[in-house]
């Protein structure tokens, strides 16, 4: 009679996995070429003079029409699969470039479009694609909330905080059973909350402590 050991958790077919190393792969270097690019845009903007006061940075923004709002949308949703720059920061920049109202249907919109880009590339990649793309540890730390019961209260309610880490969130929320009619709902009702928070939060500051920027 053979004694069989105890069974090993299945690992991730070589496709996947294989699929999950590139992508990440691609990722980084399209993120590298994303801080060279914005580096490069940076010193053209000091240089030419747009980036030397907001109202010169606006007014350059309103002669480039409904094109401005539409990069800047498009821009905030690679945010989420192409990191160039820190998610908060497109936020905040959303009303101080384009006032409160175009401002923040462009930063919620791009926010929604890059959510649910993240959460179908997690679904047709999986689990690799998650260690490929974010810390250990923090992988680690939220992976055990994925069996958890009360998974898709808990994801909502950390939408709602303009703290939470909504990207590995999102790449999360890919992995479980959640309906993609679920997910949809809980991006498009509870992202307005953090947006405002965050980013009409910071402008306040901005105001009160440098309002020599004109924000």
């Amino acid at each position: 009679m053979t004694v069989q050991g105890p069974a090993t958790p299945p690992s991730a077919p070589p496709d996947e996995a294989e699929v999950a190393i590139r992508f990440a792969r691609w990722t980084k270097r399209l993120t590298i070429l994303g801080w060279i690019t914005c580096a490069a845009l940076v010193a053209l903007g000091v240089w030419t003079g747009v980036l030397t006061s907001v109202p010169r940075l606006r007014a350059f923004l309103e002669d480039l029409g409904v094109w401005a709002p539409l990069v800047y949308t498009l821009v905030s949703a690679s945010q989420s699969v192409v990191p160039v720059l820190p998610g908060g920061i497109t936020v905040i920049a959303a009303p101080i470039l384009f006032g409160p109202v175009v401002g923040s249907i462009s930063s919620y919109a791009g926010t929604c479009l890059g959510s649910f880009v993240v959460f179908a590339i997690s679904r047709h990649v999986g689990r690799p694609l998650l260690e490929e793309m974010f810390h250990r540890r923090s992988v680690r730390r939220y992976l055990g909330w994925l069996d958890h019961p009360h998974f898709t209260a808990y994801f909502a309610a950390a939408i709602a905080l303009p703290v939470a880490p909504d990207d590995l969130l999102c790449y999360l929320a890919g992995l479980t059973k959640m309906r993609v009619r679920t997910y949809v709902l809980i991006i498009l009702l509870l992202k307005p909350w953090s947006i405002l928070a965050y980013s009409f939060g910071v402008i306040a500051v901005l105001q009160r402590w440098l309002p020599w920027l004109g924000v």
